[in-house]
C-alpha cells in the first residue's frame, strides 16, 4: 500500500460517508436500486477503513459478511450490526439484469421500506466505525 494506515482509512471513511449521503438523496427520488447497491457499498468501504487501521491490507473482498468476521476478531461491538450481512444481497442484483433472471433491477426493486431498512443498517456500521476510528485518525 503506497499510503499510509491512517491517510488511507481516512479516504476510505471519506468515500463511505459520501456515498451513504448519495445512496440516500436517491432514496428520495424513489431511485431504489441504486440506493441499495451505495447502501452496501459505504458499509463494505466503512468496514474497511477500521481494517486499514488494524494493518490488515489484503482486503479483496466485497462481501459485508466476511468484512464483519474480520473486523468482529479485532472488536467484539460489531456483533451488534452482524445483521448488516442481509446488505450483500444488493451488491450484484441491483445492477445487472442477469442478475435477476430477467428483470431489470430499476423495476424490481421499488420497495421503500426495504431501501429505509437498508439504510438503517448501513447507518449502524457508519457509525459505529466513526465512533471507532475518529479518534486515531485524528492523532498525529
Amino acid at each position: 500500500m503506497t499510503k499510509d494506515k491512517k491517510t488511507e482509512a481516512k479516504n476510505w471513511f471519506a468515500q463511505a460517508q459520501t456515498e451513504f449521503d448519495d445512496a440516500f438523496e436517491l432514496e428520495k427520488r424513489k431511485r431504489f436500486y441504486l440506493a441499495l447497491f451505495l447502501y452496501q457499498q459505504a458499509t463494505e468501504k466503512a468496514l474497511k477503513a477500521f481494517l486499514f487501521l488494524k494493518d490488515e491490507e489484503a482486503l479483496l473482498t466485497h462481501s459485508v459478511k466476511d468484512l464483519l468476521g474480520i473486523v468482529i476478531a479485532y472488536d467484539k461491538d460489531f456483533e451488534n450490526v452482524k445483521s448488516a450481512k442481509n446488505l450483500d444481497r444488493y451488491y450484484i442484483p441491483t445492477r445487472y439484469p442477469n442478475g435477476l433472471a430477467g428483470n431489470v433491477p430499476a423495476e424490481f426493486f421499488d420497495n421503500p421500506e426495504e431501501c429505509e431498512n437498508a439504510q438503517k443498517l448501513a447507518n449502524l456500521v457508519i457509525e459505529l466505525v466513526k465512533n471507532k476510528i475518529m479518534g486515531q485518525l485524528k492523532e498525529e
